[in-house]
């Protein structure tokens, strides 16, 4: 995996995070290019699975200025490209523990193909979101005072 393009921020502030899966995604025309210059958002997007397919609700990619007219909907549902097996086991741990999907991460790879990291999502309640930020502090905190030692 090489450097994300975008990271779902806001996944990993509200979500307890668990399982991952590396996808592929279906783009069209100008996306490409327009993920490659970063112009993607993750806000309020999400994963379902429908009729055996995954697909990726909300995920705005902005239009590729120099595509004209060839520009597609910025937040159409797009296909992600997984395994049947991977399929039947992400709706399977869907249905049965009542988890959400969100997308984390979009990144190109060596080869050239754009990749989106899925993972299941817990959601946190106001208390653990308060004790994140809290252990971020400490932490933070920690490592100014050795530097400061030093």
């Amino acid at each position: 995996m090489s450097d994300p393009i975008a990271s779902n921020k806001k996944a990993y502030h509200n979500y307890f995070l668990t399982d991952k899966w590396e996808c592929g995604i279906e783009l069209k025309g100008g996306e490409v290019k327009s993920v490659r210059a970063g112009e993607v958002n993750f806000k309020d997007s999400y994963v379902r699975v429908e009729e055996g397919e995954v697909w990726l609700f909300n995920l705005h990619i902005a239009p590729y200025a120099q595509a004209s007219y060839l520009n597609e909907d910025p937040d159409r549902k797009r296909k992600l490209l997984m395994n049947k097996k991977e399929i039947k086991r992400l709706f399977g741990v869907l249905t049965q523990k009542q988890l959400n999907c969100v997308p984390t991460k979009i990144y190109i790879t060596s080869r050239g193909l754009v990749k989106v990291e899925i993972a299941l999502a817990q959601g946190k309640k106001l208390y653990d979101k308060r004790a994140d930020i809290k252990d971020r502090e400490v932490k933070r905190e920690m490592a100014r005072a050795t530097r400061s030692y030093r």
